[in-house]
């Protein structure tokens, strides 16, 4: 059966997509600035001119590297919330990573380091982890409301702290893998809100209906009270 022939829209998608997988390959490999245009196109199986055609230099190039990638954790944490057990999906989410970790966690780096050193790209790499804490939060609020318990902080600066506390933890497991096993944030999270948990009072009103309780992501199966 012959294939069918793209269409111009359609190839020229094609083409950005294979030159944003190179780089983010070459930019854990070698960094950023270490990283040609020249070294991207040939990595992607084109010219420079093609490079040039969907990019007018390698800035736009991670700018929309960053937007590809804040896109695809939205779409990841999606299909968290819509699990029977997030819990058990976030593990495998992790062991998942942990498999890539040394690629993930360069390139992740790298782009870090790049909005360091050009603020105007900030925001873009500020939307992304703003996800992350965002379905934190739901999280930490849903598993409070669940129980009837008030928070001792705001969930968001809770989630802040889990968020912030992956990130340090991810590093360790990079650094000592025969000490640290994949599981090792999910399984951190898992301990500070059970200790918060235990430590929190009772809300006025246990009867309050929980405005993230349609959020599936939330639901926190860790605790066996």
């Amino acid at each position: 059966m012959a294939r069918r022939r793209l269409t111009r829209e359609e190839s020229r998608e094609q083409t950005r997509e294979r030159l944003l997988t190179a780089a983010a390959e070459l930019f854990a490999e070698r960094g950023v600035n270490g990283a040609s245009v020249e070294q991207i196109a040939e990595r992607a199986g084109y010219s420079r001119g093609a490079f040039y055609g969907n990019f007018e230099d390698k800035h736009e190039l991670v700018v929309a590297l960053l937007t590809r990638r804040t896109l695809a954790e939205r779409a990841e944490l999606s299909a968290l919330r819509e699990h029977p057990e997030p819990f058990t999906a976030l593990r495998a989410w992790h062991r998942d990573r942990a498999e890539h970790l040394t690629e993930w966690l360069a390139l992740r780096t790298e782009l870090m380091l790049y909005a360091l050193r050009n603020p105007e790209i900030r925001p873009r790499v500020a939307e992304g982890e703003a996800i992350a804490r965002d379905a934190h939060t739901r999280g930490i609020a849903h598993a409070f409301a669940e129980r009837g318990r008030t928070p001792p902080a705001d969930p968001a600066f809770l989630a802040l702290i889990v968020h912030a506390l992956g990130d340090g933890l991810l590093i360790q497991r990079l650094l000592f893998p025969d000490e640290i096993g994949d599981e090792v944030v999910a399984d951190a999270a898992e301990l500070l809100i059970r200790g918060w948990l235990g430590t929190a009072t009772p809300t006025q009103d246990p009867t309050a209906q929980d405005p993230t309780a349609q959020d599936p992501t939330a639901r926190d199966r860790t605790d066996q009270d």
